[in-house]
């Protein structure tokens, strides 16, 4: 997931989701709790793919008594409101990213180690959407996954 560069920006990035998410809630009348705000925040802030037991390590190193089931329907929260996005990598684990509205990304996915880069490539965006409207399509979203093998593990291989 990209961050901007520098704390400002990261701050206002941080401060905009988190009115968006307040909003969603307020619409459907959810209250905030402290222990909700606190798994937010730190999703929010960090970077990567993260399962549910990853967020709540994180999270429980703040707060101990935060529960799995909170951060579980945190998570469930964020990805009904559209600000988080559930992804499936092939191994059985739920992992999720913040789901910001200006950015797309696609990822690579090393089927050793399990890493998880992201990439951008107008070139490929520009061909799905030739395809698309070669078929009649009229793209709203997508998903591109690349399975291989990651260039630490093709190292350590040969």
């Amino acid at each position: 997931m990209r961050r901007a560069a520098n704390k400002e920006s990261s701050k206002t990035d941080l401060e905009e989701l988190q009115a968006r998410l307040s909003a969603y809630m307020d619409q459907k009348g959810l209250r905030s709790t402290a222990q909700r705000r606190l798994v937010t925040e730190i999703f929010f802030g960090t970077e990567g793919h993260l399962s549910i037991e990853e967020l709540l390590e994180v999270v429980r190193q703040q707060d101990p008594k935060v529960g799995y089931a909170t951060v579980y329907r945190t998570l469930k929260l964020l990805t009904d409101s559209g600000l988080a996005q559930e992804r499936h990598f092939g191994d059985g684990v739920s992992r999720y990213e913040v789901a910001h509205l200006d950015e797309h990304h696609d990822h690579l996915i090393c089927l050793r180690c399990g890493r998880i880069e992201e990439f951008e490539n107008d070139d490929v965006e520009e061909m799905q959407d030739r395809i698309a409207k070669a078929h009649g399509f009229v793209l709203e979203r997508h998903r591109h996954e690349l399975y291989g093998v990651c260039r630490a593990c093709h190292d350590a291989e040969a």
